[in-house]
């Protein structure tokens, strides 16, 4: 897909209100600093377009990016961070969970792990919490370029065991700093765009 506009159009906080957006909308979760924004940039060919902070915790509203007039990119709160207060965590996820809860038009939910690491326990709360409530997300797997070529599947091997995946599970290895993965996202996300009516089990 060739990106011609890429718009911050709406921020959401605590209180706000979602807006009813007409068209397909796709989720991006995953903890503090795992590159969230990092992707969005790398995926629109931006070089900072989403702040990117070496500060975890920074992304504390749920943000709407317009894409071409297209879809929607919708960057979640990162999760997990631990100098954050249990008051201030409680109140993210019940914004993160009131959004997935509602949208209308929300195709998939994409949770982003780092491929370095084991996932931790948000990782797979959040993963548990997705297909408890009827969705199958996609795992895109962050800094490919921190590993070496021959620790790839250890690492994938890794992620699946501690999400429990099942083996049809998609995982998408991608990193920002050398785009390897990105073709692979923007083919699915391009298909899942062609299907009809949202993907909310609500």
């Amino acid at each position: 897909m060739i990106i011609k506009t890429v718009n911050l159009e709406t921020v959401c906080g605590i209180t706000s209100t979602f807006p009813e957006n007409i068209l397909p909308e796709f989720a991006f979760a995953g903890k503090s600093n795992v590159g969230k924004s990092s992707l969005i940039n790398a995926l629109m060919n931006r070089k900072a377009y989403a702040r990117t902070s070496a500060q975890p915790g920074k992304t504390q509203t749920v943000n709407f990016y317009n894409i071409n007039d297209a879809f929607y990119y919708v960057d979640l709160p990162g999760y997990g961070y631990a100098k954050v207060s249990l008051q201030e965590k409680e109140r993210w996820g019940k914004m993160i969970e009131r959004y997935l809860h509602t949208s209308r038009q929300l195709r998939a939910v994409f949770l982003l792990v780092d491929i370095r690491h084991e996932p931790s326990a948000n990782d797979k709360m959040m993963y548990e919490w997705m297909v408890y409530h009827g969705y199958a997300p996609v795992i895109i797997a962050t800094k490919l370029d921190k590993i070496k070529r021959s620790q790839l599947q250890k690492q994938l091997k890794l992620i699946r065991s501690g999400l429990g995946l099942k083996g049809e599970s998609l995982i998408l290895p991608f990193s920002a700093e050398t785009k390897q993965g990105r073709e692979e996202i923007w083919a699915l996300l391009e298909e899942l765009m062609q299907e009809q009516g949202p993907k909310n089990p609500v």
